[in-house]
């Protein structure tokens, strides 16, 4: 039997430390601390070659029971749709009018943010509601 292991979510991205800076308000999550011997990641920045800034970011749950997520810099841009997202967990335990209006706050929240409202997905007997968004650069995530 295979032993359970941490993992971490990686996104290719334009703006690491921006996209980073918006999963943190999403969910909660930190940034970490500056390296040692800087006083922020700003002027650690500023100490290395421009071509080595903003390369990758990462960010975690204070709680250390979420994943850490990863932000790497890659040249292309984002074509196509995602085929792995996040689910925001917004909603757990909450049913019919209640679940979709902490959905639609939350989502009122995001667009905030700099997220984009792409579609409520409404109760319909079978599934309870859900909102698809993008974030700032355009992934694909869920609010359920």
């Amino acid at each position: 039997m295979a032993s359970i292991k941490e993992f971490q979510v990686t996104f290719d991205c334009a703006k690491p430390v921006r996209l980073a800076a918006f999963w943190c308000e999403v969910l909660g999550y930190v940034l970490p601390p500056a390296p040692e011997g800087f006083d922020t990641w700003e002027e650690y920045d500023r100490s290395v070659p421009a071509e080595e800034q903003d390369t990758y970011f990462a960010c975690s749950d204070p709680s250390g029971k979420g994943p850490r997520l990863l932000f790497q810099r890659v040249p292309e841009g984002k074509v196509v749709k995602n085929r792995v997202h996040l689910d925001v967990r917004a909603g757990t335990g909450l049913v019919g009018e209640e679940r979709l209006a902490v959905l639609e706050a939350e989502c009122a929240r995001l667009v905030e943010l700099g997220a984009t409202h792409l579609k409520t997905l409404y109760a319909d007997g079978e599934n309870e509601s859900c909102i698809n968004m993008q974030d700032i650069e355009g992934n694909e995530f869920c609010l359920d």
